[in-house]
């Protein structure tokens, strides 16, 4: 095999995963598993890299299938609960359920894995990503549902969580210890908040 066949085959095979996560997504936007969705989707996705002359995308090269399966799991049950969810904020009469555009400062510097969140939290019904700060790594998010401050951060929470999963399973060793140091410094501030005296008041 020649040297650069040999780099395209390697080329492919390092962009396989970015394929296959293509037609998963256009699937999952159709909301149909079949065959037909397969072929179309697969379609789509070898239109958007052959066709389209854009930069390659940088993976990893790592795939955690444990960490992976948790995601997808845990995706389809966070569908299933937010479509219960939305139905019943329409349903019920009594309360508006409210709503309120909320900014997300994620934590790990890489592209796809911001791509990869914003999508995730898009496919939940009662959030929708309405604009993405690249530069500072921040997802701007249409929600409903919302009605306090503490709602609002509850909804942050979710959404790291998608990043901390995505991160876990396709995510760099480098990315890994990113997050764990973000995730034990904003612990350790958590701590520092609540071990600390209120205002007002000396400590005894």
């Amino acid at each position: 095999m020649s040297p650069s066949r040999r780099s395209q085959v390697s080329l492919f095979l390092h962009q396989l995963p970015f394929l296959v996560w293509l037609v998963a997504l256009w699937m999952m936007l159709w909301g149909q598993f079949t065959w037909l969705a397969f072929l179309t989707g697969l379609v789509a996705a070898i239109v958007v890299t052959r066709v389209f002359r854009l930069p390659p995308v940088e993976l990893s090269g790592r795939i955690n299938l444990w960490y992976g399966l948790i995601f997808v799991v845990t995706f389809l049950g966070a569908v299933i609960r937010g479509s219960l969810i939305v139905a019943w904020q329409v349903l019920d009469v009594r309360r508006q359920p409210g709503a309120a555009i909320i900014a997300v400062p994620l934590r790990v510097d890489d592209d796809v894995i911001m791509a990869h969140t914003a999508v995730t939290a898009s496919l939940i019904p009662g959030s929708l990503i309405v604009d993405v700060d690249r530069e500072n790594r921040t997802l701007y998010l249409h929600t409903i549902g919302v009605r306090s401050d503490e709602d609002a951060e509850h909804q942050r929470r979710v959404v790291l969580g998608w990043e901390a999963r995505i991160t876990r399973a396709v995510g760099s060793r480098e990315e890994l210890q990113e997050l764990r140091a973000k995730i034990a410094e904003s612990e350790a501030d958590a701590r520092r908040a609540t071990e600390s005296p209120r205002e007002g008041r000396t400590p005894l």
